[in-house]
């Protein structure tokens, strides 16, 4: 049996499961909700965006600066790459 989550996670069991698989708690919960929502198709390939080893270091750095990752301004290309993709 699930257990909720709260209001905040739409999709309690697969949440679990991201969970199990060693997702972040954030990361968890945003497929999570993706997945409930009707207007989202979180297993379809994703936007047109190009891939990250297309993008400028500059566009990686302020990529990471939105979502909030820690120690960007000493991380070279590569690393940004992997946190952006980790996080």
């Amino acid at each position: 049996m699930t257990k909720d989550h709260g209001k905040s996670v739409k999709d309690d069991a697969t949440y679990e499961a991201l969970r199990a698989d060693g997702a972040s708690k954030e990361k968890a919960a945003r497929i999570a909700n993706a997945k409930a929502s009707k207007d989202m198709d979180p297993s379809r390939k994703g936007g047109k965006a190009p891939p990250y080893e297309e993008w400028t270091r500059e566009d990686l750095y302020e990529r990471a600066q939105e979502i909030g990752i820690d120690g960007r301004s000493k991380m070279d290309k590569s690393g940004l790459i992997d946190a952006l993709r980790n996080h």
